[in-house]
């Protein structure tokens, strides 16, 4: 067990009384936890899994405002999503940056009744746009951002200058567009800095994960779920931010039948290792419709190719993975797109899936439910308060809208606001990040590469981790990766990690950017071992554990990680 966790379990012994709890760890109930937290409230937030691990680890990883929504008519959840977008470019520049997108274009009009028919709110799939609906909406998009603009506005081009900017591109494009977004690097990192801010700022609310909620004749209690240790918790309120598991919290928390308050629909993305794919983006985003209408995404990803996605109704919330047929659909996606790159199911080192919690709709075609959020509240003796919906680029305003509901309640008033206010590592970065890496390089003698490591993962906190390195003898956890030892010690100290799951998956980018062999998984067990006192027989679980989930829910084989061995040797 974490020094972290033995501090914030003797805080619930000590004392069980909190203005808040919230229930659920992904980003949307970090989000309100540290909203609540930095309005002087005590709070307690419970995860009953790994922080971040559910549908907020599996999001596109855009930052974006939503081009698409435009023709849903969601003026307001487009303005929110653009202000949004630029905050987070702002108060997190180390993991969110500018992404230009580029749309092939086959036609001048096509899309431009269907997108009228929906804007006017009479449904069905949209057919593939043309240059007149896709310029209305870019000219739209540029609009709402006019008094604040932190990205460029956007361009078309020409059927040459498109074949040069992208020669792989599909002749079928006539002429194209670029506008930005943006993209994060690690959204399982951010929410761990975000709870790391927390607990620097507000030490009276307590964060854990692997523990769950119970309510049993009127009363609330903790699990640990690692220790089996019971804790009876007193809340005033209770935030429900479970997701696509909302309707289920709400009726284990025995809050009476409700209507069915959120919908799930299935999204799976491919991480490919594909040079010729990765050339052809020339370091923009493809943004394109599949032959069904739905929207698709491919763009660099640290060094690899991220594509996807599908929109599947799922009418249960469970874990899920990438299907074979899921990941059919998108390879062959992308060969609509750039029909001269050949890419193999081979090059797809590592997949994942989430279900997205939208508001419940009748809706047939699923990208035409909405991604707004809402806040609903259920009476009783202690009322709960229900995220319903949201996306990631709006998780600050989601859970501003939130905390605004609780203070309402409890009677207490906002001190402070979160729109400004720098997250983590995005502490006072620099506008030249080479400033960073200078500095690094003269204080710890770090070469640029290994400080361009560090800048990318923390940001401006790179300092305080350069320090420990440096102090603890860094060295790589294998031969050729770009991870080191005493970094990954650092990590089980102060970020809340439990598990080799953990560091593999979230604290780390060693699984989705396709490091991850045997040969890592040995060497971390062997310091995630000493760092937790594990037993042999407990490190050897916890490998075998990690071994399967990857297999399991996201496509990497143990005959994968065996084969990782041999090529890092070669």
């Amino acid at each position: 067990m974490s020094e972290q966790r033995k501090q914030n379990l003797a805080k619930l012994s000590q004392n069980a009384a909190f203005d808040a709890v919230v229930v659920g760890g992904g980003v949307n109930g970090i989000g309100v936890y540290r909203d609540l937290s930095l309005q002087g409230l005590r709070v307690l937030l419970i995860e009953r899994n790994d922080f971040c691990s559910g549908c907020s680890a599996a999001p596109s990883r855009m930052i974006h405002g939503g081009l698409r929504y435009l023709e849903n008519g969601e003026f307001d959840l487009v303005r929110e999503s653009l202000f949004e977008r630029d905050a987070l470019l702002r108060n997190a520049p180390h993991m969110v940056r500018p992404l230009p997108t580029v749309i092939p274009i086959a036609s001048w009009f096509s899309g431009t009744l269907n997108a009228a028919a929906q804007f006017l709110g009479r449904g069905g799939k949209p057919a593939a746009r043309g240059v007149v609906p896709i310029k209305l909406g870019l000219a739209l998009y540029d609009w709402t951002t006019r008094k604040r603009r932190v990205l460029p506005k956007h361009r078309f081009f020409s059927k040459t200058e498109t074949r040069h900017l992208w020669p792989a591109l599909t002749d079928k494009s006539r002429r194209s567009a670029v506008y930005y977004d943006a993209w994060i690097s690690h959204p399982e990192r951010l929410c761990i800095e975000l709870l790391r801010d927390v607990a620097e700022v507000a030490p009276q609310s307590v964060a854990l994960n692997y523990a769950e909620v119970e309510l049993s004749q009127n009363v609330f209690r903790l699990r640990d779920r690692l220790t089996g240790t019971g804790f009876e918790i007193l809340p005033k309120v209770v935030v429900n931010a479970t997701g696509a598991w909302l309707d289920d919290t709400i009726a284990a928390l025995a809050q009476g039948k409700t209507e069915r308050l959120v919908t799930g629909t299935k999204g799976s993305h491919l991480i490919i290792d594909n040079a010729s794919l990765y050339d052809a983006l020339n370091g923009h985003m493809a943004y394109f419709e599949n032959t069904d209408g739905r929207v698709c995404i491919v763009f660099p990803y640290q060094g690899k190719v991220l594509a996807g996605s599908t929109d599947i109704r799922v009418e249960q919330a469970r874990r899920v993975r990438c299907e074979a047929d899921e990941r059919d659909y998108i390879l062959g996606s992308l060969r609509l797109v750039f029909p001269q790159v050949t890419i193999s199911p081979d090059e797809v080192v590592f997949s994942y899936s989430g279900i997205r919690p939208l508001p419940r709709s009748d809706q047939d075609f699923t990208g035409r439910i909405s991604r707004g959020h809402d806040v609903r509240r259920l009476h009783g003796p202690v009322p709960q308060f229900c995220m319903v919906g949201g996306k990631w680029t709006t998780f600050r305003a989601f859970a501003e809208q939130t905390t605004d509901a609780v203070l309402s309640s409890l009677g207490r008033n906002r001190r402070v606001s979160t729109r400004d206010m720098a997250i983590g590592g995005g502490k006072q970065f620099p506008d030249d990040p080479a400033d960073l890496r200078a500095q690094l390089a003269e204080q710890y003698g770090l070469p640029p590469d290994r400080a361009d490591q560090l800048i990318d993962r923390y940001g401006t906190q790179a300092v305080e981790l350069a320090r420990f390195c440096h102090d603890a003898q860094d060295r790589p956890l294998v031969a050729g990766c770009t991870y080191g030892t005493a970094e990954i010690i650092w990590l089980c100290r102060n970020e809340f990690v439990e598990t080799l799951s953990d560091v593999v998956l979230r604290r780390t980018a060693l699984a989705i950017t396709g490091q991850v062999s045997m040969q890592i998984i040995d060497a971390l067990a062997v310091l995630v071992g000493r760092e937790r006192a594990l037993t042999q027989s407990e490190i050897e679980q916890q490998s075998a554990a990690l071994v399967a989930e990857l297999d399991a829910y996201h496509g990497v084989s143990a005959a994968m990680l065996i084969a990782r061995n041999e090529s890092r040797r070669a």
